[in-house]
């Protein structure tokens, strides 16, 4: 028989008894007041004794003789929900949260202060709340993914690791997100074998037994750090055990996608049982997402509406507990699984939502894509998943519902990024309207665990991917908690990470990755494939591939404050002009010149020897610059190219080849710099216009350099029109 569980309390006991045998005997002494006994209040304490341990204080096990009391302590009273205090007082430092979650960042907080090198006796007064309710991570799991591809496969292993999940909800909580959702097709005959249709598990006993443990495993680390948890997935769709079983749902299981709606009564009564069944079978699950799109074709929207209604939303409330629910929206206004919006579609959605009161847990939180797949563009929202939106779902103010929006990124995952600058802005401009609960992030190509980029042999300080993202998730999690958080909390990340030669790395990649947002401003751009800004790819027909000049001369702007350069040609020919508000070719490229230069000098001799970390992080900052001052040229150039088209003038021409030389020349800069660093790395996007998985899916900046310099080939060959 095995021994019993160790709680979370005496395993932290254990652990302030090990450090106090371990620490020197100069090392002040730390007491702690005793605290709930429960799984979060633990949580807290151990994170602090960890850092305490780091900068060589003595932990004390009871609290006899000490330096200094830290007390841990729920105020509901004196605090809202997720807002903490930190008091010092003497030799006493008091982590006041107005819930669970509010005390577990109260002890980040500190425990951030001490590792910055803060001694406890000078910490200082900090009050803090937060600005939005909802701060989520959409995580697409790699099993039954939405899209098949080898790029998004290739992390199940390292998902299916216990200690990657616990790596990865630290990173959450330290970031102060709130919100895990889980994505995939059909995630329930992985959770549970459904009672009364064991036929539709694909699973043996075992290794039902191990996915079960999984997800169980990652609710419950979820949950001891205060963190909601949901499941969310696309409709309708069954497991292909349970389609073959019942000769039903012929196409509708992975890894299929815009296939007709299955609407059988014996398909109904699988999937509300199977939702209910999941609810009651795993109580630190808080929610389940819903989507009324894929897998529903042949259907109209009010179709769709009802079978949402009668499944999935009648299994979430016939089950014996508090249930929340994300709502996704909009989708389809046809009977095709074709994106399209429609206001008869946004009040049937509406309508239905309101008929559900206040039946689920909390508001339901209303999804929808900022600029569709491509939200790191312009902070003005442009369009959602199908087009513009009309204010259906605004006006009048929803009672019992909340926007939050979904910031996709299909655009950067292997460069560095981080514009606090953009996300200030974003906040402000979309996320203080009282509708509007708060924000999503995530991937639908990219899946952030597995470390497929890095090829230098040497030790680096992450393991996984999303390790290397670190400043990307701080940003958005911070400053979605408090958009007023200074650069100087990130700047002191850089500090401790990489001393006096981190000094610059803020400041040089907010200019540096610039250039990615500018060009998903510059670059109209729709689902998934339609862009990947880091690699300068976009759909173009039915095939990926670099951006040609001739593209960028043709593509409208996501940015309606931009000017694209066909229609900036076409104005200046006619003798036209723009106001100072445009954005223009040539505005753009000069910031981006501007930009990138200042980028490269704030780097310049940066040390990295005997550091592969901090190369990696002055690598990043060079490549975006250079691809900035690639996009410059290649703007000016395509800007020649087109005005010697309409007049003819040969020094038009002669610039044009000029700035396509001169943009290749940087493109060969990103490859010197990225060749030794990267490796050819697996890109969904390289499925191209279609849903099957491309085994010839690798992406370098070496692998397309022949297509970059094919522009200037095409501008030799132009001739006027």
């Amino acid at each position: 028989m095995g021994a019993a569980p160790t709680s979370p309390v005496a395993l932290r006991l254990s652990i302030l008894l090990l450090l106090a045998l371990a620490a020197p005997a100069w090392a002040q002494r730390v007491a702690f007041f005793p605290s709930d006994e429960s799984p979060q209040a633990a949580y807290a304490e151990g994170r602090l004794v960890e850092a305490l341990a780091e900068q060589g204080y003595e932990v004390l096990a009871d609290r006899t003789d000490y330096d200094h009391l830290v007390s841990l302590v729920i105020h509901s009273e004196r605090l809202g929900a997720e807002a903490f205090q930190i008091v010092p007082e003497g030799r006493m430092i008091s982590v006041v949260g107005g819930d669970a979650r509010g005390m577990i960042y109260g002890a980040l907080a500190l425990a951030e202060a001490i590792g910055n090198g803060t001694p406890l006796a000078e910490v200082e007064a900090v009050e803090e709340s937060p600005a939005l309710e909802f701060r989520g991570i959409k995580f697409n799991l790699p099993w039954e993914t939405y899209r098949p591809s080898s790029a998004l496969t290739q992390h199940t292993e390292t998902a299916r690791d216990p200690a990657y999940w616990e790596a990865f909800l630290d990173m959450m909580v330290e970031n102060r997100f709130n919100v895990v959702s889980l994505w995939n097709l059909h995630p329930y005959t992985f959770m549970v074998r459904p009672t009364n249709f064991p036929e539709a598990s694909p699973w043996s006993e075992a290794e039902q037994a191990e996915w079960e443990a999984l997800y169980r495993e990652i609710f419950r680390l979820a949950k001891e750090r205060a963190l909601d948890t949901y499941i969310v997935h696309w409709s309708i769709f069954v497991s292909e055990a349970f389609a073959e079983a019942h000769d039903v749902a012929e196409t509708n299981f992975y890894p299929h996608y815009y296939v007709p709606g299955d609407t059988t009564e014996i398909v109904r009564r699988y999937l509300r049982e199977s939702v209910r069944q999941v609810l009651e079978a795993y109580p630190d699950l808080d929610g389940v997402g819903i989507s009324h799109g894929e897998g529903m074709a042949g259907m109209t929207p009010l179709e769709r509406q009802r079978w949402m209604d009668d499944v999935l939303i009648a299994g979430m409330l016939e089950a014996d507990r508090p249930v929340k629910l994300i709502h996704r929206v909009p989708f389809s206004s046809g009977t095709s699984s074709d994106p399209g919006v429609s206001g008869d579609v946004e009040e049937v959605t509406r309508a239905a939502m309101e008929r559900l009161e206040d039946r689920f847990d909390g508001p339901i939180w209303v999804e929808m894509k900022f600029n569709w797949s491509h939200a790191h563009s312009t902070p003005e929202l442009v369009k959602v998943h199908g087009g513009e939106l009309g204010d259906t779902y605004f006006d009048p103010l929803p009672t019992n519902y909340r926007i939050v929006w979904q910031m996709r990124n299909e655009d950067f995952f292997a460069l560095r990024w981080g514009v606090p600058s953009f996300i200030r802005e974003h906040v402000a401009r979309n996320g203080e309207a009282a509708y509007v609960g708060g924000y999503f992030v995530g991937s639908e190509t990219y899946i952030p665990a597995l470390d497929y980029f890095t090829a230098l042999d040497e030790p680096v300080d992450w393991r996984w991917a999303f390790e290397r993202q670190w400043l990307f998730y701080k940003l958005w999690g911070r400053l979605l908690y408090d958009p007023a958080t200074p650069d100087a909390v990130f700047q002191a990340e850089f500090d401790r990470r990489y001393g006096e030669a981190g000094a610059n790395l803020l400041n040089a990649l907010s200019l540096a990755s610039s250039t990615q947002l500018r060009l998903a401003s510059l670059y109209d751009a729709m689902w998934d494939f339609t862009l990947y800004s880091e690699g300068f790819l976009a759909l173009q027909g039915d095939s990926t591939r670099y951006i040609s000049v001739d593209r960028l001369i043709e593509q409208p702007t996501m940015d309606p404050d931009y000017v694209s350069v066909g229609e900036f040609v076409a104005t200046m020919q006619s003798g036209g002009s723009f106001g100072a508000d445009r954005v223009t070719p040539p505005i753009l490229a000069d910031m981006l010149e501007r930009d990138g230069r200042e980028a490269l000098r704030l780097v310049d001799g940066v040390d990295t020897s005997g550091d592969a970390s901090l190369r990696y992080e002055v690598a990043d900052v060079q490549t975006w610059a250079h691809l900035g001052l690639h996009l410059a040229e290649k703007l000016r150039g395509a800007v020649a190219l087109q005005t010697y088209r309409l007049d003819g003038a040969e020094a038009d021409h002669a610039a044009a080849i000029d700035h396509l030389e001169r943009a290749l020349s940087h493109w060969d800069e990103v490859v010197a710099i990225t060749r030794p660093l990267y490796r050819d790395m697996p890109l969904t996007h390289y499925n191209h216009g279609g849903f099957e998985a491309n085994p010839d899916n690798l992406f370098h900046w070496a692998l397309v350099r022949d297509e970059v310099a094919r522009d200037v080939e095409i501008a030799r060959r132009s001739r006027p029109d």
